[in-house]
């Protein structure tokens, strides 16, 4: 099984190893795209236009330090990404506390989206770093369609011939969209927070929060040492870990689209 999730804007302050390396990285036929896009970041955080490049990577005033911290990515000290990334999915899946064989499966299948490196696994080495996929760089472009085309070839055979959980975000989902039989073993969640009104259920799209639910989501999968071989296997093991889910219907070709009901967040 391959789970695709989203990055997170909150990362450690610094990294404590070496400097970053494209040999090191998984996903090597990626490394000349990001160097390109890396070159691009590099330029536009170091140029002398410090609003235009605030502007492009959606900084304010006050974090003018990250550009100080981009211009500066090639000689900064790395984390593996499960360690960089600290933001609320990763603080509920909460890696460091799995144990030992949930640990292993965890960095066997699981990609992180990023608007720097395209893709990168929990054991690859990265350095803390500011690049939205929502960013426009000099001669890269905007970030999602530059993506788009140079994720297709290797998600497609990194997917291999299991189910697929795809947790990303919107405009990190952009990146990359599996088609055909692929797509049809594809699950996407949306997550639902449902309460009591006046002695009625109502339920309305969790956004922000909705980070936390699939981060416990994904505990749970490993935990259990789950190895669904298909979607439909897929949504049935979340039912037998307690999970409410509720499969929409799906055009032939298309990713299974999934309500994940919580009552609390």
């Amino acid at each position: 099984m391959l789970i695709l999730l989203p990055p997170s804007e909150g990362k450690a302050d610094a990294g404590t190893g070496r400097r970053w390396s494209p040999d090191r990285l998984s996903l090597p036929e990626l490394n000349p795209a990001r160097e390109r896009v890396l070159d691009a970041l590099v330029a536009l955080s170091a140029g002398p236009d410090e609003e235009a490049a605030r502007a492009a990577l959606g900084l304010s005033e006050g974090q003018r330090g990250e550009l100080r911290r981009n211009a500066r990515l090639r000689e900064a000290a790395t984390a593996p990404a499960e360690r960089l990334y600290t933001g609320v999915l990763y603080e509920a899946l909460d890696l460091a506390s799995l144990p030992v064989a949930a640990q292993r499966a965890a960095r066997r299948s699981i990609l992180i989206s990023s608007g720097l490196w395209g893709a990168v696994r929990l054991a690859d080495r990265i350095p803390p770093y500011r690049c939205p996929i929502g960013a426009r760089l000099p001669d890269v472009g905007a970030l999602s369609a530059y993506w788009r085309s140079e994720l297709t070839p290797v998600l497609d055979a990194a997917a291999g011939r299991g189910p697929v959980l795809d947790l990303r975000s919107g405009a990190y989902a952009a990146t990359w969209t599996p088609r055909g039989e692929l797509a049809e073993r594809t699950v996407t969640v949306r997550v639902l927070h449902e309460r009591e009104v006046d002695g009625v259920p109502v339920r309305s799209v969790v956004s922000h929060f909705n980070k936390a639910a699939k981060g416990r989501l994904v505990r749970d999968l490993l935990v259990a040492g789950a190895r669904p071989r298909s979607a439909t296997e897929l949504a049935g093991t979340l039912r037998e870990l307690k999970h409410t889910v509720e499969e929409q219907p799906t055009a032939p070709g298309r990713a299974r689209q999934v309500d994940l009901v919580v009552t609390d967040l």
